[in-house]
């Protein structure tokens, strides 16, 4: 067996560990966070597969050596996901994978650590407060890359201790992520996106969708679709088939979606929210500029535009550009002015969960990398392949 095989059955293993806690995993991210029951399966069981066929991306790590110890701090939402993203393109890479769950996720820690323990290739770090995880990060110099996960200031603490490091990944918060309706958009298989992609999970994935600038020739057919679409979005207890909105259990997503709302200009609320401590949402308005923001929660602004080039231009000023949503036929040079601004553009998207093999990043405040190439330090943004980023090249000067 080649050690490239080697560490794939490895990473099947893994995934089967990981799947057949799925039941469990789904429970305690309802307990933890308020993830809907039905939605943390398909966390796990994306996972899994994710992690069981890592062989398709064998070609990004063959010929090249590992950078040694991997650290990762994981964000409340979707922990599973980001062991099967981080973790497997570490282990791949034949990398030891070490890694923190956020403090906001205590039972969900416990049992990924349990479903890590066989392997000693991994380190999973239970109980300890992060910034502790972080500092000893930063103290060990077995470990070469850090992956971490928060708002901008968290981003520009770990940049200064860049030395410690060969490489820093900072996934940042994504702000208010945005899709254009342009005005040929299909206008049912838009709503329903836009709908599903506001409120899975609470609105509580980087990747969740939370303003839409829209034609203003197809606006009441869109808004009139996407009130039907609302009708699905049930506010309940996680363990319901039917929630898409469960309890906000993590005290920042309250306050970061009170500050939102507090930020709105002249808002038309299009149903009226439940607002209740922890049971929040859903928050669907009209406003003429949707606040930029960080936000996690249960949101959706919709704003009606003159034309589809304003809807670019509405964008491209974007202080979080993590990614961008379009359905139609962008005006001439949009799509390409989109791809400069954005780390992920989706073109006429029609996905339930963000597909886990795709290059995956933001860019400008929403997630950089820095990266030390002898006593240089270069900074970069954009989606990147996780697999490819966690090997280096022979030859290539560490920091």
């Amino acid at each position: 067996m080649t050690e490239i095989a080697r560490r794939l059955e490895v990473l099947a293993r893994l995934g089967e560990r990981l799947e057949a806690r799925r039941e469990e995993l789904a429970e305690a991210a309802g307990q933890d966070v308020g993830t809907p029951h039905w939605l943390g399966r398909l966390e796990v069981e994306l996972a899994a597969a994710h992690l069981r066929t890592m062989g398709e991306e064998a070609h990004f790590v063959a010929g090249a050596l590992p950078y040694g110890v991997v650290a990762a701090i994981f964000p409340y939402d979707a922990a599973p996901v980001m062991l099967a993203r981080v973790g497997g393109a570490a282990l791949l890479g034949g990398n030891r994978f070490r890694f923190s769950c956020s403090s906001q996720t205590p039972t969900v820690a416990r049992l990924l650590a349990e479903v890590a323990a066989p392997f000693p290739e991994m380190e999973a770090v239970v109980g300890m407060d992060n910034r502790r995880f972080g500092a000893q990060a930063v103290a060990d110099p077995r470990v070469r890359v850090l992956f971490i996960s928060g708002g901008g200031e968290v981003g520009a603490i770990y940049a200064q201790k860049i030395a410690a490091f060969d490489k820093i990944f900072f996934a940042g918060p994504s702000g208010l992520p945005p899709a254009l309706l342009f005005r040929d958009a299909p206008v049912k298989r838009a709503a329903r996106f836009l709908v599903r992609r506001a409120f899975l999970n609470a609105g509580q994935y980087c990747t969740c969708l939370k303003r839409a600038y829209i034609h203003r020739e197809i606006y009441p057919q869109v808004k009139e679709a996407v009130l039907r679409e609302m009708a699905a979005i049930k506010v309940g207890e996680p363990q319901d088939p039917e929630t898409w909105i469960g309890p906000l259990r993590v005290e920042r997503t309250r306050v970061l979606l009170a500050r939102a709302l507090e930020a709105l200009v002249r808002p038309v609320f299009l149903l009226p929210p439940r607002q209740d401590g922890v049971w929040q949402g859903p928050y669907l308005v009209e406003t003429p500029e949707p606040p930029e923001t960080e936000l996690f929660g249960p949101f959706l602004a919709l704003t009606p535009v003159a034309d589809d080039e304003e809807a670019v231009a509405r964008v491209l000023t974007s202080r979080y550009p993590m990614l961008v949503v379009f359905f139609g036929t962008p005006p001439p040079g949009a799509r390409e002015r989109l791809t400069e601004r954005f780390g992920m553009v989706f073109d006429n998207p029609d996905f339930l969960f963000t597909p886990l093999r795709l290059p995956f990043g933001g860019k400008g405040e929403s997630g950089w990398i820095l990266e030390r190439r002898g006593e240089e330090v270069h900074l970069r943004d954009g989606a990147v392949w996780y697999a490819a980023e966690l090997v280096r090249r022979p030859g290539e000067a560490a920091g």
